[in-house]
């Protein structure tokens, strides 16, 4: 029995660096509501960026942002995740040596970046859409810091060898499409916020399938009931999951 659908963004519903959504899914939603199927959005964004996307449907739907570190229901944080301060202005802090590394620090009130960058702030602000705010230096931010993103415009390659190679016995670090690499607060993934969010529900985490293409969705795969990988997910993470589709829609049609 079906009781929910958890769906990554970029990548999975949103194709070819698309930002917006299409239509059809939130019809989709709407008749998943019907049938007593709750919608789960997850993503690496942030939860402000994330609501406005599902637009009609925003209120209609639960949420599993930064990577599982702020899971929202009916606009209640049901769980959040903090990366430890000291540890955060660490990875900040080293990153500096590179210049093509541009930080984005989410924190709850809002997102912040202290690069100059005006193609990344751009990107952030006119093409993602985020809530940022730019401040002269990240590590006099003094909020709670849910996750640490670094983009680089030429890939991932480079700055997950480095990031990896500094940090990863201390911290989770998994690429986020083509450009990011995050940093995932200790205990926090989408496979956590989806046990939290079910947990809430009152759903059993056996009763639902599960979409995704990168290697920040893997725990999300494995904890749902079916865990569907798309056709052109990143090389590997289809042997987290139970099925590979071309589509979210082409399966959601078939539920309702």
């Amino acid at each position: 029995m079906i009781r929910y659908v958890a769906s990554d963004l970029d990548g999975t519903l949103l194709k070819k660096d698309a930002q917006s959504l299409d239509p059809e899914i939130f019809d989709l939603i709407l008749k998943l509501k019907a049938r007593g199927i709750r919608f789960i959005a997850a993503s690496g964004r942030t939860y402000e960026n994330v609501y406005r996307l599902f637009g009609p449907v925003q209120d209609d739907i639960s949420y599993i942002t930064e990577n599982g570190s702020m899971c929202v229901h009916n606009h209640q944080v049901i769980a959040r995740g903090v990366i430890g301060r000291e540890l955060g202005l660490r990875i900040i802090r080293a990153a500096r040596q590179f210049p093509q590394f541009h930080c984005m620090l989410s924190c709850e009130s809002t997102a912040y970046t202290d690069s100059a960058d005006e193609r990344f702030i751009h990107h952030l602000r006119d093409v993602v859409k985020y809530k940022l705010k730019v401040v002269p230096d990240l590590c006099e931010v003094d909020e709670p810091f849910l996750k640490i993103a670094f983009l680089n415009f030429d890939g991932t390659d480079i700055s997950e060898h480095f990031f990896k190679e500094k940090f990863s016995s201390e911290i989770k670090i998994v690429t986020s499409g083509n450009l990011w690499v995050d940093f995932i607060a200790p205990g926090a993934n989408k496979g956590s916020g989806l046990a939290a969010l079910t947990k809430h529900l009152g759903i059993p985490l056996k009763d639902g399938i599960a979409f995704g293409d990168h290697f920040n969705d893997i725990e999300l795969l494995e904890a749902a009931g079916t865990g569907y990988a798309m056709d052109d997910c990143a090389p590997g993470v289809e042997k987290y999951a139970d099925c590979q589709t071309a589509s979210v829609e082409s399966v959601l049609r078939t539920l309702v």
